[in-house]
């Protein structure tokens, strides 16, 4: 007699009574160690690559020069970050479209100086002078934005024109003098001068965002699971909230041996968070990333294409600005350097390497700290040694293109497995 066919399992349903689509226990979401090995052979690397890198950095400029890890460095490292990576997180939004800004730098030298000729020269009270200068930004993004959009022009000439323009423009508000010194007690200086001396604000802001990221998570998964999607494990939930916890109350501490948590790091978080959350859990967020994974696509859907497009170097614009302000607030000055140098080449290299794809439809916000993180480590370790800063040069180019590699590969790996 033949052995009988197995019966089938009964079908399980979710709260919605649809077909209930996790994974049994014991898979996929129920295991995030083979679950994490499955995304990596797909291509999803995350934040892995960069956080090792960042790892990788610190163990060999503190082997070179004990001094590297000390709170003081830390501290310094942590204020440091901030004005770059403001740029670098409107860099991002661009970015997610496969597009590039070339004027950012420009943007944030002429915010600083269009900041201090309307507060020093012109009496205009400093709270309505920060304002002007943000809203300018977004301004100006806005101009690229319809050049690019509108007119067809390439957002590489736009941005091309805006970095040789928006210089000029600086140059001339500064005048013959070629510096205007800031108010070092007024609002601007208090960007990256001030500090929370009580030990319990730094540790109170990490308690806060540990929870407030189990809150969401947890939020996220029963939300996904009521509409019956695969989603992660509580297992991988706890294991992440401690891996945050950890990281955030080390932070915490390392900063309370110093001069406690800066408000300019207090507020680079607050960005980054809101930003997050607007690309994660907002509809602009989803129309920015259906637009950069496929611009014809989106047309079809009955996105308006021109609409994102624009506002992403509003975004830009207005982050560079802000940036400027906070650079202008570390020497509390405005001059003709404002804005030059590698600071453009910094900003995009901090997007890049903190893991955001320079081919669109890939980033977080999250990646511009990153970057950031690993390029102003190794300005500060090649400071540390003595170093010529060529050394710095070569050694954040040689970082960018293993990025660049890496981000080519995962893209390989994951059209190899149909995700892209």
């Amino acid at each position: 007699m033949s052995r009988p066919w197995p019966l089938p399992l009964p079908l399980r349903r979710n709260r919605t009574g649809g077909p209930d689509r996790r994974p049994p226990s014991g898979q996929g979401a129920q295991n995030p160690l083979r679950a994490l090995a499955r995304r990596f052979h797909s291509g999803e690397l995350g934040a892995v690559p960069v956080v090792l890198g960042l790892v990788v950095v610190w163990i060999i400029f503190q082997s070179l020069n004990g001094h590297f890890l000390s709170p003081r460095n830390l501290s310094a490292l942590s204020v440091d970050i901030v004005g770059i990576g403001m740029i670098s997180t409107g860099v991002v939004f661009v970015l997610l479209l496969g597009e590039i800004d070339l004027s950012v730098g420009s943007v944030s030298g002429l915010a600083a100086a269009a900041f201090a000729v309307l507060n020093v020269n012109e009496g205009v009270p400093e709270g309505l002078a920060l304002l002007l200068t943000v809203l300018a930004g977004t301004a100006i993004g806005a101009i690229h934005g319809f050049f690019f959009a509108k007119v067809g022009v390439p957002a590489f000439v736009v941005t091309l024109a805006g970095l040789l323009g928006w210089n000029g423009l600086m140059l001339s508000l500064l005048g013959a003098s070629g510096t205007i010194n800031l108010d070092d007690k007024g609002l601007v200086a208090m960007l990256t001068g001030f500090y929370f001396t009580h030990v319990a604000v730094a540790y109170g802001l990490a308690a806060l965002g540990t929870a407030g990221y189990f809150l969401a998570s947890y939020r996220d998964v029963r939300r996904r699971r009521s509409a019956g999607v695969p989603t992660r494990s509580q297992r991988e939930i706890i294991l992440r909230t401690g891996v945050i916890a950890v990281i955030s109350l080390a932070a915490a501490y390392v900063l309370n041996q110093f001069e406690g948590l800066p408000l300019a790091l207090l507020i680079f978080l607050v960005f980054l968070v809101g930003l997050d959350h607007v690309l994660l859990r907002t509809r602009y967020g989803r129309m920015l990333f259906a637009v950069g994974g496929s611009v014809e696509a989106a047309r079809r859907t009955g996105l308006n294409v021109d609409l994102v497009r624009i506002s992403v170097f509003m975004v830009s614009g207005t982050m560079a600005a802000i940036g400027g302000l906070f650079l202008a607030s570390r020497v509390t000055s405005a001059t003709q350097t404002s804005g030059a140098g590698n600071l453009l080449m910094n900003a995009i290299a901090a997007a890049v390497i903190g893991g955001t794809s320079l081919f669109g439809g890939r980033g977080r916000t999250w990646s511009a700290l990153l970057g950031v993180l690993v390029i102003q480590s190794i300005a500060s370790g090649v400071a540390l040694m003595g170093v010529q800063p060529a050394v710095q040069f070569m050694i954040t180019g040689s970082v960018l293109l293993v990025a660049v590699v890496i981000d080519s590969l995962s893209r390989r790996a994951q059209r190899a497995h149909g995700r892209v």
